[in-house]
């Protein structure tokens, strides 16, 4: 077994990795590596994008990165579990909006737009501790609690056209998306390697997710 943690430059992995390092001992007993190479990314069983920056700039370079024709390959047609994590996460949406309009990789029908919190006073970008609130189920979330705090930093959310890719969200001066996912897919706004236990928790459940 083999979780491939994407590396495209668009951030800090080494906490990311440490993370998914202890999940994968305490669960799967998966390899977990770091990974600029694309026949590592083609054989992985598992496969993790994080992100930290710019919509525009991490798209561009995921895909001048020579791993995102093997990444389209193992998710689109071997239908690999797939991770994204913060503005890896916002790649999966259809368009982003953060400087310029810019396509992403359209897996979940959604738009990233700014935060505008309806509340005066409230901060962007929203950062620090939030309580999860459920939308719908998915086995990321077992033994998560509702209520459950995860760590956010983020001025960009995904407005979706379909809710029912809609796994979690949390209140910011109205609804702001925390998970997403479709059938093999699965993105989480916040940072699970940051979010203590819950956080590890949802890293435990990708890794032994089967769809």
């Amino acid at each position: 077994m083999l979780t491939a943690i994407i590396d495209y430059e668009s951030g800090n992995l080494h906490s990311a990795e440490k993370a998914f390092q202890k999940m994968a001992a305490e669960t799967t007993g998966a390899e977990v590596k770091v990974t600029t190479d694309p026949d590592i990314v083609a054989k992985a069983d598992h496969l993790v994008l994080p992100g930290d920056g710019a919509f525009p700039a991490c798209a561009k370079a995921l895909r001048d990165s020579g791993c995102y024709e093997a990444m389209l390959e193992a998710v689109e047609k071997r239908g690999v579990p797939f991770l994204g994590i913060c503005v890896g996460m916002q790649l999966m949406a259809r368009k982003g909006h953060e400087y310029e309009a810019t396509e992403g990789l359209g897996w979940i029908d959604g738009e990233v737009m700014y935060i505008t919190p309806g509340e005066p006073g409230l901060k962007v970008p929203h950062m620090g501790w939030n309580d999860l609130v459920f939308d719908n189920p998915h086995p990321v979330l077992e033994g998560i609690e509702p209520g459950e705090h995860a760590y956010f930093v983020h001025s960009y959310q995904m407005r979706l056209a379909n809710f029912d890719h809609r796994i979690a969200h949390v209140q910011y001066g109205g609804d702001v998306t925390a998970i997403v996912a479709n059938e093999t897919t699965v993105g989480l706004q916040f940072h699970p390697e940051k979010s203590a236990g819950p956080g590890l928790r949802m890293i435990g459940n990708f890794l032994r997710w089967k769809p």
